[in-house]
């Protein structure tokens, strides 16, 4: 059963989902106090840098819930870690995307273009695997998401610390 599989993680996955639920809260917070930065022109940036911190912690958010269901077969976490997972993908293509159609892309540092880009693809990849993994009950399938969820919050805080100290150094007087 993979209820018995998970149950050592139980605690990694309520530390993860309460940093992750507050990190959303938080970027609630920040995006209202940086509401005078975010002009008609930069609206494209807020949708486009935002919007996908603010969806991974919540995807880190929902793993942490699916580690700690009484799940009643392999199958469960199977679809949903890697249905989550996939759709991460195609969002994360569907910004990369965005960013490039807009010049977002051009203007940012590679730093930049891996941590809002790259790293949450491979986050995403790394969760869809997992699912896979759960499917086949294999035991590695705990790890894999793990580690997917924790690229993702990396990801996230890194990013979010990106946008608010952009908010702090543009902010009106």
């Amino acid at each position: 059963m993979p209820h018995d599989l998970l149950a050592p993680w139980h605690d990694f996955f309520g530390i993860v989902g309460t940093a992750a639920a507050t990190l959303v809260g938080l970027m609630f917070v920040a995006a209202s106090v940086g509401s005078g930065v975010f002009t008609e022109e930069r609206q494209v940036g807020l949708r486009t840098l935002l919007s996908p911190t603010v969806v991974a912690f919540s995807v880190v958010l929902a793993m942490s819930v699916i580690g700690v269901l009484p799940l009643p077969n392999w199958g469960v976490p199977g679809v949903l870690v890697g249905g989550i997972g996939a759709l991460g993908m195609a969002y994360s293509a569907m910004i990369l995307r965005k960013m490039i159609r807009e010049g977002i892309a051009p203007k940012m540092d590679l730093e930049d273009r891996f941590w809002y880009g790259v790293a949450p693809a491979i986050a995403y990849a790394v969760l869809t695997v997992a699912g896979v993994a759960f499917a086949f009950e294999a035991v590695v399938s705990p790890g894999l998401l793990a580690a997917g969820m924790c690229l993702l919050l990396l990801a996230g805080i890194r990013n979010a610390w990106d946008m608010t100290t952009w908010v702090v150094l543009r902010r009106p007087n």
